[in-house]
């Protein structure tokens, strides 16, 4: 059902969207930030009821959709999550295509599976492509079709169903093969990169006025995207690295003096290493990019494990891969005392554990799982909406779509400031490393 539509002026009173409900209102009153909208360049755009009213699997009552202006503005100031009264797609004409890209995560699957039946069920949507091996995809090869029957048992894999890889990222062959393909709709699951790929995409079809909904789902096993609370997939990557961790323990333990060194994914962040660390509670030490350390000398970390070593006869390093990148190892020396003889060097044994991969390929965790589907669900209930070039995510446990290109650009770095990491120390008794404190 076609009906006119009033606009909505946002909080800025700048662009105008069309109202997305029955009834006519203004938010000027209510400090809402802009998002996207298929309105903001297609101002001539019919709305529909949403198809979900005559679903046979939900009975909707009026608090059902997110109908503004709300009573207040939701804390991050942002359009909340969730289905609209009106549409601006006929689900009959959706091409809708799925992309992953970038690294392997847990529950990238699980994401796909939920668009896929998401779209299939709720919205009636019957035209669904998956495109294999990221953005170059797009161009490169056929898309597979989709539908409930394919995905079937996919969130129990690891990995991704259709293949992801790193660049190929050509914006005019990737816009021109979804204006070739009629896609309007275009689900892109990545990093921090490939979200920045997905502005640019946003962007371009901005440009072509085209009627495509670009919606981004943010993925990354380390946690370093920024706004939201946090990626899909960090808790099952956390999990799986206790038991990296539970075995390092065992094998120190079992050594004369032995040091159990597992490192964990994390380039520029130590999410993983520190959530680790803190509920494993057997690390002795937690080295993470942001919080520098040195080796030699007093207060060094050489110093710190030779006392631990002596005092438990063991010990436990968890180090994340971008720990310690500023270092260079000094040559080799012989060691003498003040009488010039050399040093006998005390007999300990590393036990270097490395599962950086495994637990990113892991498949989802219950909680991830949940976590995936809240996350797939939300972006198909803005793209319908009309939204575009955002992602969806929680700020603060409150869902909300969020500017692509906000999210594109904000890392979250571990604040080594806060409560987090002095919570670390005091797990794991660790000095801070650093030669002006003298901790």
């Amino acid at each position: 059902m076609d009906s006119e539509a009033p606009p909505i002026e946002d909080g800025d009173g700048g662009d105008k969207l069309k109202r997305l409900s029955s009834n006519a209102f203004s938010l000027s009153s209510i400090n809402l930030q802009k998002v996207p909208h298929l309105c903001d360049y297609l101002p001539d755009l019919s709305t529909r009821r949403n198809p979900i009213d005559n679903s046979p699997f939900y009975h909707p009552r009026p608090s059902f959709y997110v109908v503004l202006p709300l009573p207040e503005p939701p804390p991050p100031g942002l359009p909340p999550r969730g289905p609209r009264e009106t549409v601006f797609f006929e689900p009959a004409a959706v091409r809708a295509a799925i992309v992953t890209c970038g690294g392997l995560c847990p529950g990238l699957n699980t994401v796909i599976r939920e668009l896929v039946v998401g779209l299939w069920d709720i919205y009636g949507v019957r035209e669904i492509y998956g495109i294999r091996d990221g953005y170059r995809g797009f161009y490169s090869s056929e898309p597979l079709r989709l539908d409930p029957k394919v995905v079937d048992g996919w969130h129990k894999r690891g990995g991704t169903a259709l293949a992801t890889s790193r660049g190929g990222f050509d914006l005019e062959r990737i816009v021109a093969a979804v204006e070739a393909r009629g896609f309007n709709q275009i689900f892109i699951i990545g990093g921090d990169g490939s979200m920045r790929g997905a502005a640019k995409i946003f962007e371009e079809v901005r440009r072509r006025r085209l009627k495509v909904a670009v919606a981004g789902i943010p993925k990354t096993v380390d946690n370093d995207i920024g706004i939201i609370d946090r990626s899909f997939g960090f808790q099952t990557a956390v999990e799986t690295a206790q038991q990296a961790i539970s075995a390092a323990h065992v094998e120190a333990e079992s050594a004369v003096n032995g040091v159990g060194l597992v490192k964990l994914m994390g380039r520029s962040t130590g999410h993983i290493a520190l959530h680790a660390t803190l509920s494993s509670c057997d690390v002795d030490c937690c080295l993470i990019p942001e919080n520098g350390f040195f080796l030699e000398g007093p207060g060094g970390l050489f110093e710190f494990l030779r006392h631990r070593l002596r005092q438990n006869g063991h010990a436990v390093v968890v180090v994340a891969e971008g720990a310690g990148q500023d270092l260079i190892p000094p040559p080799p020396t012989k060691e003498k005392d003040p009488s010039g003889n050399r040093l006998l060097r005390e007999l300990f044994t590393v036990k270097y554990i490395d599962p950086t991969y495994m637990i990113r390929a892991v498949p989802a965790n219950a909680t991830d799982n949940l976590y995936c589907t809240l996350l797939a669900h939300s972006a198909i209930h803005g793209a319908m909406a009309g939204y575009t070039g955002f992602v969806s995510g929680p700020i603060n446990g409150i869902y909300a779509y969020i500017p692509v290109e906000e999210v594109a650009e904000a890392r979250n770095l571990v604040d080594t400031s806060d409560h987090k990491w002095a919570w670390v120390r005091s797990v794991t008794n660790q000095p801070d490393f650093s030669r002006d404190s003298g901790a």
